[in-house]
């Protein structure tokens, strides 16, 4: 961005905060068109409602609220902010898809005012936006425990101070997947290529690459297509890489020019797009198809797959499909020991291509930070965890946790923590008595919570998973069951299977390739889900590396020959 880009109309604080309408009287919020919102001509409002896309991709799962937070410090604003504001808002409105609720006051991110959004959408906003240490956790809080984050263009500079760019909070950047606003002209034409054509977010272009003009961002560090699954970026053999005046450092050494991607934060789904500087983006029914996509992606109506580009191998294709994810989890007995960090088990997982690791109460974090995996780490010790894993592109779906809290203090302990780190689905073994308090905190957080059939509530009710499915008949389908893999179990607990354990999943000490491939294609008959396919690595336990990757092997090959 080469100057200040000043809104033809000034929009002051108190329009912007003044007094709201209804059910969202709160000083910080404004419906859409509210009185004093700076809005688009009238030719302009014309040629967006006639580009809106006539339906929705996927019928939301329940009414979803989006917050579109356009603040700009030391910027004047990008003019495209008003005709985005009206296209989501009238998109929103005319598919069912979403409301919009918009606002600039940072007050906004308060954990009590946030929660009632799906999905937070940062619509070009350049520079710092707020210092305040409290409403930047709670915006990481919200994305890492499920919520939506959607960024445009200036997005990648939002939370740096300006002008300059200057860094102010890293982790947003690792968040979002970039940072930088590196450019040639505001019109500079490129030929754009889809890198995952098949992609859900990717259907308005129906598989096909196409040309475009606007202000494209060169974007750096943290990017990396072993962070981000790339939609689509620059065609560098049709492109003209070297037309107009540059500003700033335009080049990649890897030529890599990616220009919108989705990603996982955590549980959260996060989306961007550099193709927002120029006002008629807006009005282009093909980008607003795109756009509305990316909406209902990160406000949770239209899965989509987010593994790292750099990450995807047949294998990881194949189990994206089937929805299985095969994770690495250490056994209790060498936990105790103190011996298998959660920090050791990430990068073991990641050493054996995994994604995915199992995690412990009674687990140490690391060597450095010598505490248990729980709710005593301090918000620091928690973002280190969550650096940790993204920088490995792993993520901790389940939590072992041995007994359950009954009473309702612990249990909102146990539940906010498990937010926060995204969890989920617990291991562990609830008081029987317990149930009614834990389902009502399993539904509220959502977050699963497998009984282990090993454990002692097992135990008193005869020691084997057919028993443990009692205790989940008639309730939520959130309480379900952790057991060994086996045909007979498999077929009696179907959708109650929350982890499903492959600890002997190689031919060294267990199950042999003659025996998986049916245990798995029975797996694949009935559609079972399970949160995690759990295998047990055991780091005291001479040879074991090479038998855990034999398994995985196994694993991997009989999940591409199902999807064939």
């Amino acid at each position: 961005m080469r100057k200040a880009i000043t809104p033809t109309n000034s929009i002051t604080r108190r329009d912007l905060l003044g007094g709201a309408v209804g059910m969202l009287a709160a000083p910080w919020l404004r419906p859409a068109g509210a009185k004093g919102q700076l809005v688009p001509e009238p030719a302009e409002r014309q040629k967006i409602e006639a580009a809106i896309p006539a339906k929705a991709f996927s019928e939301p799962r329940k009414a979803r609220k989006l917050l579109i937070f356009d603040l700009n410090v030391g910027y004047g604003g990008h003019r495209s902010i008003t005709t985005c504001n009206l296209a989501f808002t009238l998109m929103g409105e005319k598919t069912d898809a979403f409301q919009t609720v918009i606002s600039r006051d940072p007050s906004v991110f308060k954990g009590e005012n946030l929660r009632q959004f799906d999905a937070v959408f940062l619509n070009n906003t350049v520079g710092n936006l707020f210092e305040d240490p409290a409403l930047r956790q709670s915006l990481i809080e919200f994305v890492y425990g499920g919520g939506g984050l959607m960024g445009v263009h200036g997005t990648s500079v939002a939370f740096t101070k300006w002008p300059g760019a200057i860094e102010d909070w890293p982790e947003f950047g690792v968040m979002l997947g970039a940072r930088g606003a590196n450019h040639r002209a505001s019109d500079e034409h490129v030929f754009i290529k889809l890198d995952d054509a098949a992609h859900p977010v990717n259907q308005a272009f129906a598989g096909q690459g196409f040309d475009y003009r606007d202000e494209l961002f060169r974007v750096h560090e943290p990017y990396s297509r072993n962070r981000v699954r790339v939609l689509f970026s620059i065609d560098t053999e049709k492109t003209d890489l070297q037309q107009g005046p540059a500003y700033g450092k335009i080049e990649r050494p890897d030529n890599d020019y990616a220009l919108a991607w989705v990603r996982q934060y955590g549980r959260g789904r996060v989306f961007y797009c550099t193709i927002a500087h120029n006002p008629y983006v807006f009005w282009d029914p093909k980008m607003l198809q795109f756009y509305l996509a990316a909406a209902q992606f990160v406000l949770g109506d239209l899965p989509a797959p987010t593994t790292a580009s750099g990450k995807l191998t047949p294998a990881i294709l194949a189990q994206e499909q089937l929805g299985w994810r095969l994770g690495l989890t250490p056994p209790t007995s060498e936990i105790a020991a103190g011996s298998f960090t959660l920090f050791e088990a990430i990068d073991k997982a990641a050493e054996l291509g995994l994604l995915y690791v199992g995690g412990s109460s009674r687990q140490t974090v690391s060597h450095e930070i010598p505490k248990n995996l729980d709710g005593q780490l301090n918000s620091d010790e928690l973002r280190q965890v969550r650096l940790k894993l993204d920088a490995a592109g792993v993520r901790l779906p389940a939590y072992s946790i041995g007994p359950v809290p009954s009473d309702e203090a612990g249990c909102r302990s146990l539940f906010q923590f498990g937010k926060k780190m995204g969890i989920e689905a617990f291991i562990g073994e609830p008081p029987g008595e317990a149930l009614d308090t834990i389902e009502r905190f399993c539904d509220e957080y959502d977050i699963n919570l497998a009984i282990s059939s090993g454990g002692q509530i097992s135990s008193q009710n005869g020691g084997q998973p057919q028993e443990v499915l009692k205790l989940c008949n008639g309730r939520s389908k959130r309480i379900g069951v952790c057991a060994p893999a086996t045909a007979e179990t498999v077929a009696m607990l179907r959708d109650r299977l929350l982890i499903l354990q492959v600890h002997d999943l190689n031919e060294l000490t267990g199950i042999s390739a003659g025996k998986i491939a049916p245990l798995l294609e029975e797996i694949y008959r009935l559609g079972v889900k399970p949160t995690m396919f759990s295998v047990e690595y055991m780091p005291q336990k001479s040879g074991s590396m090479p038998g855990i990757a034999q398994g995985i092997d196994l694993f991997n090959k009989v999940s591409i020959q199902l999807v064939k």
